[in-house]
């Protein structure tokens, strides 16, 4: 049975459990539906069958050797990616600048961070890639257990995850890839490689781009190793079935025929903005990450520009450029006005 179709069954019952509010006493009635469908681990008869069947579904989709959904974001699957491979004392090499969690997640396991720097792109203003080059050298010098790399970037520059992972081989090192902006790739060929089927640990973030609630996320694995107990030292007893639910409706939605057609739709909408803009310069190599430039304005003015006269806020910016985050939610509609905008302002 499916979670989704658990949590209709269930909210027929009769049921003196936990949650308190029964699932119809509704303090933001607003969100009552969400009440409705918001069970404890114990209800019903073991909503932990479902969700194993869930997961073990979602790893057949990603072609992965296991998929664990998140509910704390990605910032938990890091953690226990890094609590799976890494024994105190040991070095995790990490980007200096990476998202907090990295840093934590090494700090949990007891290890020691060793810190890479990356070039900023002088063309954008951004963080260049990762390349296998830059670990390597990292690799020769001093032993490593783990490597963690952030690909996509925040505003879409991917690294090259098959050339890291062979040097990752070549020195036996655990390869985590933080591809939190990344949970689109697996499910169109006009997007970049996805690493869930190449990294050992491979984190993605439904929230971000993929139209997830908040935090919902996964962490791939294709590899033996205490993901499973890593996980259950940081998660929650009593874990969100609404979340956990709408995991599993998200990933099949990406996977469906609808949601492709989706996804390929608004790679499609994109393109024609971009042709449509032709004095714009674009970057980046994720086209859902809309980095932009217009000659004779720095990124801050063309946002400042943007929000001002069009009402139009950016996800983030830098002297060079601006990045627009697109999703799977982005409509048709909302794309025509930013091509327009751009068009006045070019």
């Amino acid at each position: 049975m499916s979670l989704v179709k658990l949590l209709r069954r269930n909210c027929r019952k009769s049921l003196f459990t936990t949650p308190s509010h029964s699932q119809k006493f509704f303090i933001f009635h607003k969100l009552k539906n969400l009440y409705r469908y918001d069970i404890s681990e114990t209800d019903f008869h073991n909503p932990q069958e479902s969700l194993e069947l869930a997961e073990e579904n979602a790893a057949k989709i990603y072609g992965t050797r296991y998929t664990r959904f998140l509910i704390n974001g990605s910032t938990s699957g890091i953690i226990a990616s890094v609590l799976a491979c890494v024994e105190r004392g040991e070095k995790v090499l990490l980007w200096k600048d990476a998202h907090p969690s990295h840093h934590n997640a090494v700090i949990l396991a007891g290890a020691e961070p060793v810190y890479y720097d990356l070039d900023i792109d002088s063309e954008w203003g951004v963080p260049a890639s990762v390349s296998a080059d830059l670990i390597e050298q990292f690799l020769k010098s001093s032993k490593i257990k783990a490597v963690i790399v952030t690909s996509p970037s925040y505003e879409g520059f991917v690294s090259d995850i098959s050339a890291i992972k062979k040097i990752c081989e070549k020195y036996r090192v655990y390869l985590i890839v933080d591809e939190a902006h990344g949970a689109l790739y697996p499910f169109s060929d006009k997007l970049p490689q996805s690493a869930v089927r190449i990294a050992d640990f491979t984190v993605q973030s439904l929230h971000k781009t993929a139209g997830g609630l908040n935090p919902t996320a996964l962490v791939h694995s294709n590899i033996e190793s205490k993901l499973d107990e890593a996980l259950m030292l940081i998660s929650t007893t009593s874990p969100s079935y609404p979340l956990l639910a709408s995991i599993e409706a998200n990933i099949n939605y990406l996977n469906s025929k609808r949601g492709r057609k989706k996804l390929n739709n608004l790679i499609d909408n994109i393109q024609h903005l971009r042709k449509a803009c032709s004095n714009c310069l674009f970057g980046g190599n994720d086209i859902t990450k809309i980095l932009v430039k217009i000659p004779g304005l720095s990124g801050f003015e063309l946002s400042d520009i943007l929000f001002d006269k069009f009402n139009i806020e950016d996800e983030k910016t830098n002297e060079k450029s601006t990045m627009l985050l697109c999703g799977i939610g982005t409509s048709e509609r909302k794309l025509e006005r930013l091509k327009n905008a751009l068009k006045h302002i070019c």
